[in-house]
């Protein structure tokens, strides 16, 4: 049995490609020229890999060849405008030239991860402050200035599977929240413990809702496994604020914990700063006007629809925390 993993490089993409491998699946992984693999390093000689690009039809076409299933991990993730046009290429156009390609071959079905930003934020005065908003896969896209541009291309990017869902794709999509996980501490989500590691003093107001990305790989192999269908599945594993995620991140580090609260009056002006910083020196923010803004919003998401339909139990957080904390130690002695 063959599986094709865009994004194979990638956090969530190597999780993936692990999970298959554990079940002795041919992985052919698609990836660009020069891309950094060290994420399946120990695994690669296990991984067929593929040169290609999402954004090149023909050589989706010729990875397709003879493939069971395929898993489009693949996307640029950014709050930076000047990324603005590039995330709408790879995201959107990227989905959309990966769903033409299934429906033309006898792809059994193709998992579709997205993000929890693709469902939109809800508008601020249904919220009621100080309050906790719980959302499910009911939740419709509302069209708000609080929408990130990476939210919205994620959101276009759902359509365009939909669409192929219409023309007669099997397909499923899943929405994780924070993913937790061994990787490259300069990127995505595990920088969150990289800023603890640094004992930064800051910790913004706010719930964060967090999965372990081993968890997002085996929900994603056993949907594609089983007779499910045409659905969306929210996966967010709890919710917890973000002072007692770096304090448990701390601890598990040996590191001091965060100590100094970030209000949305100094959060404003943090982001404005390093605005500035960024265009003055060309480097990436540390923090933007929507990361500041998602962080402050007090909104959790269910996950009865993933476990009721998998019988599935997330992992606890502590494990995870710990886990990911011994990796990436072992990783910084290297």
């Amino acid at each position: 049995m063959k599986v094709l993993i865009t994004g194979a490089t990638g956090l969530v993409g190597s999780a993936v490609a692990r999970r298959f491998l554990s079940d002795n699946y041919e992985v052919l992984a698609l990836y660009r020229r020069g891309a950094d693999r060290s994420l399946l390093s120990d695994v690669d000689s296990r991984v067929n890999w593929v040169e290609g690009d999402i954004m090149d039809i023909s050589s989706l076409e010729n990875a397709m060849e003879g493939v069971d299933f395929v898993v489009h991990t693949a996307a640029v993730v950014s709050f930076i405008p000047k990324d603005r046009k590039i995330m709408y290429r790879v995201n959107v156009e990227g989905t959309a030239n990966l769903v033409n390609v299934c429906l033309n071959y006898p792809v059994k079905k193709l998992c579709h991860v997205s993000s929890i930003a693709a469902l939109g934020r809800p508008d601020s005065r249904k919220l009621i402050p100080g309050k906790t908003t719980m959302l499910d896969e009911s939740q419709r896209w509302e069209d708000s200035p609080e929408n990130s541009e990476y939210a919205k291309t994620k959101h276009l990017a759902e359509l365009e599977v939909w669409r192929g869902i219409a023309e007669g794709l099997n397909a499923v999509i899943v929405n994780p929240t924070l993913i937790l996980g061994e990787g490259d501490w300069n990127k995505s989500s595990t920088q969150i413990f990289r800023y603890v590691y640094q004992e930064k003093p800051f910790f913004t107001e706010g719930i964060a809702n967090y999965v372990d990305v081993r968890d997002v790989a085996d929900i994603v192999f056993r949907l594609l496994h089983s007779e499910v269908s045409a659905e969306r599945f929210l996966l967010n594993a709890g919710s917890i604020s973000y002072k007692n995620l770096f304090s448990m991140i701390a601890v598990a580090m040996n590191k001091k914990k965060p100590w100094l609260r970030v209000g949305p009056g100094l959060a404003g002006i943090i982001w404005r700063v390093e605005a500035l910083r960024t265009f003055l020196l060309g480097t990436k923010p540390l923090i933007t006007k929507e990361t500041a803004q998602s962080a402050a919003r007090n909104i959790s998401y269910r996950n009865d629809k993933i476990r009721n339909i998998l019988n599935f139990e997330f992992q606890p957080l502590e494990k995870t925390v710990a886990r990911v904390s011994e990796s990436l130690l072992k990783q910084s002695l290297n």
